[in-house]
């Protein structure tokens, strides 16, 4: 029989593809996915035909910014790691698009696992947050959940934090080191919002996220506005090597509000750290512009 730690333990543990620090949560989406549709319907069961449309919008928001998925990619492969099944009609589809569609492929959790889950909602949610935690920024989380579909009522998401930190070390200075290092100032924008004695809407921000080996160290880091900080990491916003702020040509928005706090920022330079502190270091930029940055980046009026 198999715990729920140790479900949690072997989905957290999931191989991924990794070359060169590249973006790969291919099978992280499909599970979340598939998490949420568990906690909907009572039942993970999805045919590759019917949920295609949904995965490849969820890999073009949430998957590496500059290469092409497929979501036949992680329905097939999920099933060497133990967690996912794959029927069809007595065939063997592979990843191949064509054959997934046209076999009626369909795919779900292993059994057991399913039926774990079915068991204990909780560990639907703790498996679920495990995955964010583990592959995206806390800033993204929210949102992710909600284009799934996934209610996180009731997670005690410090728990689950705890274990994963366990996992990866952490700073637990990190945030303050980075905003002392910007005098509390958004990089971006220059907000410096206070309420009483602490700072309100001002967020330590990875460029090169920790959830893909980023450390938590000045160089690696902005401090943001939390406006900005979401910006950062859905890729609307990035830096050039000359620490000059760029915005993805993607961006669309119309009102002043969107021309004032973001499309007036393209060309402009970031408020760097104070004096004797790193400012951003290249590898980190480029790692960000590679795997976040939705380019191209808009030129300069």
């Amino acid at each position: 029989m198999t715990t729920a730690e140790e479900w949690i333990d072997r989905i957290t543990s999931v191989r991924r593809w990794k070359r060169a620090g590249e973006r790969a949560p291919h099978k992280p989406l499909l599970m979340l996915y598939a998490l949420a549709q568990l906690q909907r319907t009572g039942s993970s069961s999805m045919t590759y035909r019917d949920a295609e449309g949904d995965l490849i919008q969820l890999l073009a928001n949430y998957g590496p910014a500059n290469r092409k998925s497929s979501p036949a990619y992680p329905f097939h492969r999920l099933q060497n790691d133990g967690l996912w099944t794959v029927t069809a009609d007595g065939e063997v589809p592979g990843e191949s698009v064509t054959k997934l569609r046209a076999s009626g492929a369909l795919g779900q959790f292993d059994p057991r696992l399913e039926k774990d889950l079915c068991d204990s909602p909780a560990l639907i949610l703790r498996v679920a947050q495990s995955l964010l935690e583990l592959n995206f920024p806390e800033s993204l989380h929210e949102e992710l959940c909600a284009a799934v579909g996934l209610d996180r009522t009731g997670l005690e998401i410090s728990a689950v934090k705890e274990r994963v930190l366990k996992l990866k070390r952490r700073d637990p200075q990190f945030r303050k080191i980075v905003l002392v290092a910007y005098e509390y100032r958004c990089a971006m924008c220059g907000f410096d919002g206070r309420m009483d004695a602490r700072s309100v809407g001002i967020d330590a921000a990875h460029l090169r996220w920790w959830a893909f080996d980023g450390p938590d160290t000045v160089d690696n880091a902005l401090c943001l506005c939390s406006f900005h900080h979401k910006l950062l990491d859905t890729g609307v916003l990035g830096i050039t090597n000359d620490h000059e702020m760029t915005v993805s040509a993607h961006f669309i928005g119309t009102g002043k509000a969107a021309e004032d706090l973001v499309l007036n920022l393209v060309g402009h330079p970031l408020r760097e750290p104070q004096r004797g502190q790193p400012a951003p270091a290249g590898e980190h930029i480029h790692w960000h512009v590679e795997q976040v940055f939705r380019g191209p980046a808009r030129v300069a009026a």
